[in-house]
């Protein structure tokens, strides 16, 4: 049965499209690509159909990641479906919880940098849609440091379903 991730911030054209790339690479690294289902959505519809942010591209290809992307806006009935919700920001956790049509559905939203055991009391994300390149950089550092956790978390889920 696939394990399915949903990363979420404000246009689904910034952070979690990049946070969605780099998740989808670690689990294809370790060879959990068949098992584990990685996408993305933003909480406003905004952007619906673009591409990710130009900077957002190009940190992730300097990088290494896929950067292949449209965006699209969170439906509450992917709860159904969804095993894990990512919100990158505290916003995005708290409008996500609201819209979650049940207290299971609001249990599986969690902030990505609740996974980083270095990220101290700011789980935030701050957005940098409108700052320089710099910040996307200051992004993509944060969501790599918390995807590794992240992924031994969701790892240990598929193992338990397995057993």
């Amino acid at each position: 049965m696939t394990y399915r991730v949903c990363f979420v911030c404000t246009g689904n054209i910034c952070r979690s499209p990049m946070a969605e790339s780099v998740f989808r690479a670690r689990v294809a690294e370790a060879g959990l690509d068949g098992l584990i289902e990685v996408d993305s959505a933003g909480t406003g519809g905004w952007h619906e159909g673009d591409g990710a942010d130009p900077r957002t591209v190009a940190v992730l290809e300097e990088n290494g990641y896929d950067s292949v992307h449209t965006a699209r806006q969170f439906d509450p009935a992917w709860f159904s479906r969804l095993d894990l919700v990512i919100a990158l920001d505290s916003s995005h956790l708290k409008a996500l919880r609201r819209l979650a049509p049940t207290e299971r559905d609001a249990d599986k939203v969690r902030l990505l940098r609740s996974y980083d055991t270095a990220a101290g009391d700011d789980l935030d994300v701050p957005d940098p849609y409108y700052g320089d390149t710099d910040g996307f950089e200051a992004c993509l550092e944060m969501v790599e440091a918390a995807a590794g956790h992240l992924l031994a978390a969701v790892r240990e889920q598929v193992e338990g379903r397995a057993a």
